[in-house]
Formats: C-alpha cells, structure tokens, sequence
C-alpha cells in the first residue's frame, strides 16, 4: 500500500514516512501541493495524508482539485488541521476528506486512522474510465470514443489526452507533456509536443478545441461545459 504525506514541516514529515515504512506501508513525503501534482502524474498512491496548512496552495484548494480529477476523485484522503480549526475539519469533509487528524497527533494514531480509511475504501468499478462529456478513455482497453464513435489515437497522443483528462484544467509546460510522455531518456525536440497536439485536437473534433494553448506556457485542456 502506498501512502503519501504532504507536510511543509520536514520534521512532521520525515517521521510520518518513517513511522508508515515501519508498519509495512510504502511512504512517500512531500512538501507542497506543487510537487504533489507532478508526482500523481506519473502514479497514485492508495492514501494521501494532506496537511491544511501549506505554503502557497494549501491543503482544502488541493482537495478541490484531488477530488474535481477523475484520476483522483475517490482517492481516500485523511487531512491533518491544526488544533482548535473546526471550520478546517468541517470544511474538509464537505469537500470529501475520508477522516482528519487534529495537530499534533500521535503518530499510532495516523497509522490506526490510515487503517480505518483503508478498510472501509473500495475501489471503484469504473476507475479505468476517463470521461469529459461525450468524450471517454477506457485505460484497459487503450480505446478513446466521442459520442459512441472510436477514434484511432497514436500511442503518444493516448498519453498526452490521458495526461489531460486526469488533470482538467491544469496547465503543462511542452517540457512537461514531453518528460511525461516521451520520458526523460528521450532526445528530441520539445515542438514534436506541438506536432502531436494539433493531430489530437483534428482528431477528437469539438473535444479537440478544448486543448487550449496557454501562450508562453503550454496547453491545457478546458473542463468548463463537461
């Protein structure tokens, strides 16, 4: 089971890993929302512990965005609020946090809490599934269909729609789309990122106008109107 802590203190951090690697969990720590993002590109965990209070973007805007992603929306997440927030706890729960963990906490405490959480979690039969209106993936299968019609993807271009259905809304840099979907092993030019963008916005039709170009950036695709 992999279990992810995101917390601004290395301290709090690095026990919490500690103490989850001891119990048979494989942890990972991370110090803000901005690097958790990039490391759910490439793989999600079975839990995330997620501190409210963090710099920059923190913990309940992470949420939103956790739960608004069909990659993660039934992600199981346990939020850490600081003593005496009731509003944060409250709040959180609204927005679909699975439990929290009032600071400080007892580190057997977060370890019997992810317990719990992972017990009552079960996954959903439709997971494999990627969906913006019309538009699905099937992830098993490697078939996408707008409106019940298949559309013939390169390998490539399954990936860079994949990467942009599980993150509506959130903008990539061509580096980024090119390191995620090319690897980083890979020697090539980042307008080959470009080439591939504009086949997959031919091919998808309207949904293809939804890829917009963020000028100076990168691309994202729009989610607004799914």
């Amino acid at each position: 089971m992999k279990i992810w802590c995101v917390e601004d203190d290395a301290s709090i951090r690095d026990i919490e890993v500690y103490t989850l690697n001891s119990t048979g969990y494989e942890a990972r720590g991370f110090s803000d929302g901005s690097a958790l993002r990039e490391a759910l590109t490439k793989e999600i965990p079975n839990l995330v512990i997620l501190d409210v209070m963090l710099p920059g973007e923190d913990g309940v805007e992470i949420l939103k965005k956790l739960r608004l992603s069909p990659q993660t929306s039934e992600l199981p997440v346990i939020m850490a609020t600081a003593k005496g927030t009731e509003y944060d706890k409250i709040q959180s729960l609204d927005l679909g946090a699975d439990d929290y963990l009032v600071k400080p906490f007892g580190m057997m405490e977060m370890v019997s809490r992810v317990k719990a959480v992972l017990r009552r979690y079960k996954p959903s039969a439709v997971q494999h599934l990627l969906k913006m209106g019309e538009l699905v993936m099937n992830l098993e299968q490697r078939t996408v269909t707008v409106s019940g019609q298949r559309v013939d993807l390169t390998y490539k271009e399954f990936e860079i729609l994949r990467l942009f259905l599980s993150n509506p809304g959130i903008v990539f840099t061509r580096d980024q789309l090119f390191s995620n979907v090319w690897g980083s092993d890979y020697v090539g030019e980042s307008r080959t990122v470009d080439v591939h963008i504009r086949t997959l916005r031919q091919k998808l039709g309207v949904y293809g106008e939804r890829i917009e170009t963020v000028r100076n950036v990168g691309y994202r695709m729009e989610a607004t109107g799914q």
